[in-house]
């Protein structure tokens, strides 16, 4: 791993990390959906402190470039990431349609009683 790819992935990961921790002080984003991106950000400034983990790791599994193993590693995991989050939003999709399908019956019923009482 070349020396400024280095810098620029601990410059990067810094301030991913300051940016997310500063987002939770300002209660714009929940801990637990911060903590994916603090991990992230971690893992980052890991390997780029110690480039040898990602060098030998990329040697294992037959990655000629230390830098495309951790581009592939980390498309992966936003690709998970992803997946998981399709989910969790077809689920509150699903919630939501319930909830307006409930709150329209009530008030059809609302109205509905209202209507016979004015008769």
């Amino acid at each position: 791993m070349s020396d400024i790819f280095r810098i620029i992935l601990l410059i990067v990961s810094v301030g991913t990390f300051l940016f997310i921790i500063k987002r939770i002080r300002q209660a714009k984003v929940q801990i637990e959906d911060s903590l994916f991106w603090i991990l992230c950000a971690l893992v980052l400034i890991i390997l780029g402190i110690f480039p040898g983990i990602a060098d030998f790791l990329a040697g294992a599994i037959g990655v000629f470039s230390t830098v495309n193993f951790i581009f592939l590693v980390f498309i992966f995991i936003l690709l998970i990431r992803e997946f998981s989050m399709t989910i969790k939003i077809s689920q509150l999709e699903n919630k939501i349609r319930e909830l307006t399908q409930a709150i329209a019956i009530k008030e059809t019923e609302k109205e509905n009683k209202k209507e016979g009482e004015d008769l």
